[in-house]
């Protein structure tokens, strides 16, 4: 039996069913965070499918397209309406357009708790009346709160069904008109949309002479508390047990060992994760603060009230979102512009999410900044950040001279969610989920290739060997002389930029083993203070990993995936060039 979960965007579908199904899918507080349908299971014969947000059968954008033609070819036994509680008049418009389905359906009124808090009143055995459908009242956040919800879906015999004829061209007048009839007939107080906290607190932060400051002030803040006075404290104190205490204690315990032995533990494998792992407290205290912006609303707002300042590269605020998640990771950035009705700003956006750092690239920000500009390290790695937006803005400027796009007269327009204090769980629950995926690579991927680039280092065709004479030093000696003019014209430089095609994490595991456990120590001796930042700016913009390539691929096509992949290359390293060549004239 297939069951699916549709409604309006951000009204809790993906909540409930991760409850249902045992699941830990993406929630978020904004619309939008759906952007392929997610399949689960109840039981072994119940399988249940989220689908994205839809508001009615008029489709635009992709991840609209996609509920409404599962809803048409795949025919499910039964439609989980999932409504907003304190949103009646706007969430029954989708629900009035699915009973022309002729699919069995039964609604959930999610937020309750909040309706009622707004003094919104629902007599939910009116409405099923209304609907000739089962109802059930639920807080989506209690996994209790569902326990009847999933007792009747397991419980449920597909049945067929006929309702009565539904027009679907029937003009959103005329369904209003119904709207208006029912709620009528079913609100205790006649009351549709409660007054609430939200409308009084975006009466500040939505102010016109204040948005923009609060905005600066909260990312300064998110700043400030990753890097120096949560985030950075910590990471020291890892790296200083790592070194001072871990490393000393699997040394000690090696020394019968045979040298063989003692580098595939030390060089191979300790010195490939160690430098990763000390990063991260900085990188979990980002995620928990966005986990935080996120949930309580304000990311929503942050991108209405970036509109403007997108537009002057040819984009709607609607994008910000994704490029805030570009932060996080590219790959659900770029499927999260699905959410984008025009094809010609779903395009220009592939070609500027990339140049915003990744969580992956950030290790190497705070390796490179620990050793090279310990006392500044905050405004080197600020600067990689502002130098990546500048360069968007400039890439989007040319690409909107270009387009043959009239962006004058368009209107944004994207819901803004309640705001909500999240819990501490809830916060900590969803980042340690984020930097679960961290570990995950870690344990697997980070792992086998650092293995993998040990055993080049030290090995040729004869065995056993020094580095010198072995397969990692002849090949990367050979790539290294691309890089000469950056001012990174070394084997190892060049061995670690294309490990980091795979992943930029394996940028620091790769280094780790190429040149062994005292990074801190032996860096200064390859890297200059001005090829240190010519080989960051190279990191911050050259071309993305495999996983993001080949999300680019799925979604626009080879021909698109392949100009990406030249055009970054291309952009990194003129950028790199002329960054440590202009250094080089003033230092």
């Amino acid at each position: 039996m297939k069951c699916s979960l549709i409604g309006n965007p951000n009204v809790g579908k993906t909540t409930i069913f991760n409850i249902l199904t045992r699941s830990n899918q993406k929630i978020g507080n904004y619309p939008g965070v759906t952007v392929q349908k997610k399949v689960g299971k109840i039981k072994d014969n119940i399988e249940l499918i989220d689908l994205p947000g839809i508001y009615s059968l008029d489709s635009l954008s992709i991840e609209e397209k996609i509920s409404l033609e599962y809803l048409k070819t795949e025919k499910p036994d039964l439609i989980i309406n999932v409504i907003d509680s304190s949103n009646l008049y706007r969430n029954l418009f989708l629900t009035l357009q699915l009973k022309s389905f002729n699919i069995p359906m039964i609604l959930v009124l999610n937020m309750i708790d909040i309706a009622e808090k707004n003094n919104i009143i629902i007599d939910t055995n009116k409405l099923s009346l209304q609907f000739n459908c089962k109802i059930f009242a639920i807080n989506g956040n209690k996994k209790s709160s569902t326990k009847s919800l999933k007792n009747f879906i397991e419980n449920y015999q597909p049945i067929n069904i006929k309702n009565d004829e539904i027009n679907k061209d029937e003009s959103y007048d005329k369904i209003y008109e119904e709207i208006d009839s029912i709620l009528k007939s079913c609100l205790k107080n006649n009351k549709y949309i409660g007054k609430n906290k939200s409308e009084y607190i975006d009466k500040i932060i939505l102010n016109k002479y204040l948005s923009l400051p609060i905005l600066i002030i909260i990312f300064y803040l998110v700043f400030k508390i990753t890097f120096s006075w949560v985030g950075g404290p910590l990471s020291d104190i890892f790296s200083n047990l790592i070194s001072n205490k871990f490393i000393p204690t699997i040394e000690n315990l090696l020394l019968s060992s045979s040298n063989l032995t003692k580098s595939f533990i030390l060089d191979g494998i300790i010195s490939a994760v160690s430098t990763i792992i000390s990063f991260l407290p900085i990188i979990l205290s980002m995620f928990i603060c966005l986990t935080f912006l996120e949930s309580c609303g304000y990311i929503a707002r942050s991108a209405v009230l970036l509109d403007r300042f997108m537009g002057i590269f040819g984009l709607s605020g609607k994008a910000f979102l994704p490029m805030l998640m570009s932060f996080g990771c590219t790959v659900p950035a770029i499927m999260a512009t699905r959410t984008f009705e025009n094809d010609n700003d779903r395009k220009t956006s592939i070609f500027l999410l990339p140049l915003i750092s990744c969580s992956a690239r950030l290790p190497v920000f705070l390796l490179f900044t620990n050793i090279f500009f310990k006392e500044h390290r905050e405004i080197v790695i600020l600067f990689l950040y502002v130098l990546s937006i500048i360069l968007a803005i400039i890439i989007g400027l040319i690409m909107k001279s270009f387009s043959k796009k009239n962006y004058s007269g368009e209107v944004f327009i994207l819901e803004l969610p309640n705001y909500k204090l999240p819990s501490l769980s809830y916060i900590f629950k969803e980042s340690l989920n984020k930097i679960s995926s961290f570990f995950k690579k870690i344990g697997t991927l980070i792992l086998s290739i650092s293995i993998i680039i040990w055993f080049l280092s030290n090995f040729n065709i004869y065995g056993f060997c020094s580095v010198e004479d072995s397969f990692l030093y002849s090949i990367g000696t050979y790539i290294s002389k691309i890089f000469t003019p950056l001012g990174f014209g070394f084997w190892q430089a060049a061995v670690s930029l294309i490990t980091g095609l795979m992943a930029k994490e394996f940028i620091i595991s790769s280094m780790g083993v190429a040149f062994g456990l005292n990074l801190h120590e032996i860096l200064p001796t390859f890297f200059s203070v001005q090829s240190s930042i010519s080989f960051l700016v190279f990191v911050l913009l050259y071309t993305p990993c495999i996983s993001v390539l080949s999300t680019v691929k799925h979604e626009y096509g080879m021909k698109l995936t392949i100009i990406l992949t030249i055009y970054q290359f291309l952009l990194a390293y003129s950028v790199s060039f002329f960054v440590f060549n202009i250094i080089n004239l003033f230092w």
